[in-house]
């Protein structure tokens, strides 16, 4: 974990501050170094047997686990998006950095891969010391449910660039699985089931909408009213629905994980673009997913965004995953093995033959005609 640097000019005397520093400019070396020392302490709790050099260095070093004959590697780059504005509003910033990891690692879960380790980025103005604590507390702890190192990353003190309060949290992760057992969609077929995985809420889509609908980050009185206020529909306040972590599916996937011709033929995650925009990418040409909307109940976080925004069915569907967290296309004579070893998941739908000029992804009503 490393910090941007700057020098102080070595002629000025120990004790004193210059007119003209860098700290003056926006960026605290000394209090930057002083978090870093924390990032490593966080870092250290991660450390799986590969790793080979502690934070510090100017890059990670890890060696791949032993046992693979031809490892291939997979890695995926994202962001927590504007949902750290409103953890930012509600003053919590742990979780956004669980949500990093775990949407990573669902990314790479979707080849078959397992997370080896995971770089993070903080790039922000002047957010204050102990919140980016905060952050790589909430990365480390989803590293450490993940079993993923998390060999490094850099903090980015950018003033000029970023808004006074403002930061940015990205990270990348990286897994490795055997060749012969990576998950690429293009073993889904006609007859194959779709299951669905539960989402944990919005997970970390949708929030530039939700913000706008109800004016998150206009003005913070209201905001701490708004977000905390309990909604006996969702069983909470809306600001702890909103920020309900990201969940990781690798626990649930792992036992049918690394076995080559294994009943996983295709593994979207449900990110931005909802089912449609993520289903379709696991289709391989003429097929299409047939989702039964009535095989389960769409969460209430969802039901109160439409009635509130009052938006269209359609772009609820567009922009929101519905309550599906993950979806699996599985081997029709496995799917009950599947499901029985599998907590939450349910048959969502089918994969089958795709009309010409059908969409890659119809719901239920619309492949009947309805």
């Amino acid at each position: 974990m490393s910090s941007k640097r700057g020098q102080r000019d070595r002629a000025t005397p120990a004790g004193s501050e210059p007119a003209l520093s860098y700290a003056a400019s926006g960026v605290d070396i000394d209090a930057a170094d002083s978090t870093v020392s924390r990032y490593a302490e966080l870092a250290a709790r991660t450390r799986r047997a590969e790793v080979l050099a502690d934070i510090g260095p100017f890059a990670g070093l890890i060696r791949l686990p032993a046992g693979f004959r031809e490892p291939v590697l997979v890695a995926s780059t994202d962001s927590v998006g504007t949902k750290l504005l409103v953890a930012q509003a509600m003053g919590r910033y742990e979780s956004v950095g669980r949500d990093l990891v775990n949407h990573c690692v669902n990314d790479v879960l979707t080849q078959g891969a397992e997370p080896l380790f995971v770089l993070d980025y903080i790039a922000t103005a002047d957010l204050p010391q102990q919140h980016r604590v905060e952050l790589v507390a909430g990365v480390a702890a989803a590293c450490e449910e993940n079993g993923a190192a998390l060999l490094g990353g850099e903090t980015a003190d950018l003033p000029g660039i970023y808004l006074p309060g403002a930061f940015d949290l990205v990270g990348t992760a990286v897994g490795v699985v055997e060749r012969e057992a990576v998950i690429d969609g293009s073993r889904v077929g006609q007859g194959d089931v779709l299951i669905g995985l539960p989402s944990s809420g919005l997970q970390t889509n949708g929030y530039s909408l939700v913000r706008r609908l109800w004016g998150i980050g206009e003005d913070p009185h209201r905001d701490r009213a708004l977000l905390g206020e309990h909604d006996p529909a969702l069983g909470c306040s809306l600001g702890e629905a909103l920020l309900a972590v990201h969940g990781s599916f690798l626990e649930a996937l792992r036992p049918l994980l690394g076995r080559p011709q294994g009943p996983l033929h295709g593994i979207a995650h449900i990110t931005g673009g909802g089912i449609p925009g993520n289903l379709s990418r696991i289709l391989p040409a003429g097929l299409q997913a047939q989702v039964d909307p009535a095989s389960w109940r769409v969460p209430a976080l969802f039901e109160r965004i439409r009635r509130d925004g009052e938006l269209p069915p359609g772009e609820m569907w567009r922009v929101f995953n519905m309550g599906v967290g993950l979806v699996l296309a599985v081997d029709a004579q496995e799917v009950e093995a599947v499901l029985g070893g599998m907590e939450g998941g349910w048959r969502l739908g089918r994969v089958v033959e795709r009309a010409e000029g059908a969409g890659a992804v119809a719901f239920a009503r619309e492949a009947a005609g309805g």
